[in-house]
């Protein structure tokens, strides 16, 4: 780990006046953005490796390696990893040329970090790895305590069951028409286009007190396309959609004239534990 200022990751998404993550005095004159991408994109060829592409391995890899490093930079050219997933984690800026980048990826079913040593060499977009990386494990995932449901109105429930049915069959067909009838007054509403048929409503969950606009959560059974090619376009039809899907939402309904009406869908927030 080298030694100097760490810079967390969570900062990252402050974003300046020009769109780009803010620069910070923690920073060193690192440029972090750049050299965070640099990382990330070695890592994506580092961490997959095979004995029969051996060759092309190097060759992909040379482009990140200072002159005269061994090729396959570590590797004994035997075995096969295969790694995805990689993702931005932390850095430890050192000084305006070095730093050390973290990265998380997935390698089967396990959730790892690869640490990688940087060299900027002061001008815009130069970079090296300057040592050998390192695969650390990723921190276990939480704990999540257990959460106490809401009280319940359950008259709310049967009596939105059937509108809200309607309206997710709608919803997945992208049926215009259809989805008016139950968007509130001045909302436009748009579904997913026949990508996915509606299943069923599993569950609606209405919470206490009553009033005339409610938030529910709705988890809903959507049939998922099996078989057909990525760029085909389901017609529909049950036997192309014989996957299932369970999916969680809230929804914020008003009721006006005896009758209710979505004015917002999106997705639910926590909801096991």
């Amino acid at each position: 780990m080298v030694n100097g200022v760490r810079a967390p990751f969570e900062r990252f998404t402050q974003q300046g006046a020009t769109g780009q993550p803010a620069a910070t005095s923690a920073d060193l004159g690192f440029p972090v953005t750049q050299g965070t991408s640099f990382a990330s994109q070695f890592a994506a060829v580092y961490l997959n490796f095979d004995a029969v592409r051996a060759e092309e391995r190097a060759g992909r890899l040379a482009p990140f390696l200072p002159d005269g490093a061994d090729p396959k930079f570590g590797w004994d050219g035997l075995g096969r990893m295969s790694a995805g997933a990689i993702q931005p984690y932390g850095i430890e800026v050192a000084d305006a040329q070095n730093a050390v980048v973290t990265l998380m990826f997935q390698a089967g079913d396990r959730r790892q970090l690869l640490s990688v040593p940087v060299f900027h060499d002061g001008q815009d977009g130069r970079f090296v790895v300057s040592g050998r990386p390192g695969i650390l494990p990723a921190p276990t995932r939480a704990a999540l305590p257990a959460l106490a449901g809401p009280d319940r109105d359950e008259a709310a429930e049967q009596e939105l069951r059937t509108p809200m049915a309607n309206f997710f069959k709608a919803y997945a067909a992208s049926d215009t028409a259809s989805l008016q009838q139950y968007a509130a007054d001045g909302v436009t509403l748009e579904g997913f286009g026949g990508a996915f048929t509606f299943v069923e409503l599993k569950e609606l969950v209405v919470p206490l007190p009553a009033a005339a606009t409610r938030e529910v959560t709705a988890t809903v059974v959507w049939g998922v396309p099996t078989g057909a090619a990525p760029s085909a376009q389901p017609t529909g039809d049950p036997g192309e959609m014989s996957g299932k899907l369970e999916q969680s939402y809230v929804l914020t309904v008003v009721e006006q004239g005896g009758k209710w009406f979505v004015r917002s869908i999106g997705g639910a927030g926590r909801s096991v534990g």
